[in-house]
């Protein structure tokens, strides 16, 4: 789905209005990271929607006032739009009081059986998963390694970045594994395995969004470099960035 630049028109019933927004409306919707700009967008835009802030059958800003207010491109903006379309959140409607509009009624919270995920769990999920990934990263850059090790490394993001929508997420899984194998720590790689297990059934309740697959391909070959460089605090901050796009993306549509 294109995004209409009728969004928030201000004849439309249920616009969002620029002038009237309030406290919580600019909070929403105020500039997002410049390292995870697509996830963060669609979060935020889930966010203003799960909170209320833009209804069930009221009409988004247009493109251009959400690309200036959340600091992104429009072609960002229009990503997130089309993604949301897809997931079943947003739908387009054309004509004199077209524009982008919040489906009436929304979507279950989660694609399975069952409830979702409560806040606690979904914060202890992704807090544990930062501290064991980051560190996992930061202690693989950290070790001289063998050859068979750089090369698996560069084998595993290979296989991930050509993986098609059906199977990325467990080739995925893998190659978060191979970093964990290579941080030298043999206990550490039970616990992120337990641990990304719990994240599949998070991952497996929202949609797989192409735009992420992109940019998570993108952020897998920045750490796999600077592991390879030997770089740790790099290796620690693109595992940390990389690991802040999920969280916005599961935070946004399971929070």
């Amino acid at each position: 789905m294109a995004g209409h630049e009728g969004g928030g028109g201000g004849s439309m019933p249920g616009a969002v209005e620029v002038a009237g927004r309030d406290l919580a409306d600019d909070a929403l919707f105020r500039p997002v990271r410049s390292g995870n700009a697509f996830e963060d967008t669609v979060g935020r835009l889930l966010q203003a929607i799960r909170l209320g802030i833009v209804s069930p059958g009221e009409a988004l800003p247009a493109e251009r006032d959400l690309a200036v207010r959340l600091a992104v491109s429009r072609d960002t903006v229009r990503e997130a739009i089309r993604s949301l379309a897809e997931s079943g959140f947003l739908v387009a409607r054309r004509g004199r009081y077209g524009g982008t509009f919040v489906t009436d009624p929304l979507p279950p919270r989660g694609d399975l059986d069952g409830a979702a995920p409560g806040a606690a769990e979904l914060d202890d999920v992704l807090v544990v998963r930062e501290i064991l990934e980051t560190g996992a990263a930061r202690g693989a850059a950290s070790r001289t390694l063998a050859a068979a090790d750089r090369d698996r490394l560069w084998t595993r993001l290979g296989e991930t970045s050509a993986a098609d929508v059906a199977d990325y997420r467990r080739l995925d899984s893998r190659w978060h594994l191979t970093i964990a194998e290579l941080a030298g720590a043999p206990s550490l790689v039970p616990l992120v395995a337990d641990n990304r297990t719990r994240v599949n059934d998070l991952l497996d309740r929202i949609p797989l969004l192409e735009p992420n697959i992109a940019h998570s391909n993108a952020q897998h070959e920045a750490i796999a470099i600077a592991v390879l460089s030997g770089d740790a605090d790099r290796a620690a901050a693109a595992m940390r960035e990389h690991l802040d796009g999920s969280a916005a993306l599961l935070r946004g549509f399971l929070g």
